[in-house]
C-alpha cells in the first residue's frame, strides 16, 4: 500500500518528522534507524514517489504523531498496472 498526500504535503510531513526528531538532514534521518537509501528518501522528500504505507508507519512512530493529523490517501502499489490494464482492454 502508498499513501498519496496532496501536493506539497508529503515534503512538509517529513520536515516535521526531521523537525521533531531534530535531525538538521535527510542523511541525519537515515542514521536514526530507518532502512531507506538517502536516494529513496531523497525522492520521497522531492515528492517523485508516494511513501510505502511502512515507511510512513515508521516515520509517525518516530515523530510520535498520531495518524489521524494528516490529510492522505491509501491507495494499491499496484494502481499503475490496473490503469494500464483497464486502458489495454479499452482499445
Amino acid at each position: 500500500m502508498r499513501i498519496r498526500f496532496q501536493k506539497g504535503k508529503q515534503r512538509e510531513f517529513l520536515k516535521l518528522v526531521l523537525e521533531k526528531v531534530n535531525a538538521p538532514s535527510l542523511r541525519e534521518l537515515i542514521n536514526r534507524g530507518i532502512g531507506v537509501n538517502y536516494s529513496t528518501l531523497k525522492n520521497y522528500f522531492n515528492e517523485e514517489r508516494n511513501l510505502p504505507e511502512s515507511l510512513f508507519d515508521e516515520l509517525i512512530g518516530l515523530g510520535g504523531f498520531d495518524r489521524g493529523e494528516f490529510s492522505f490517501e491509501v491507495f494499491e502499489d499496484s494502481w499503475g498496472q490496473v490503469i494500464g490494464g483497464e486502458k489495454s482492454r479499452k482499445n
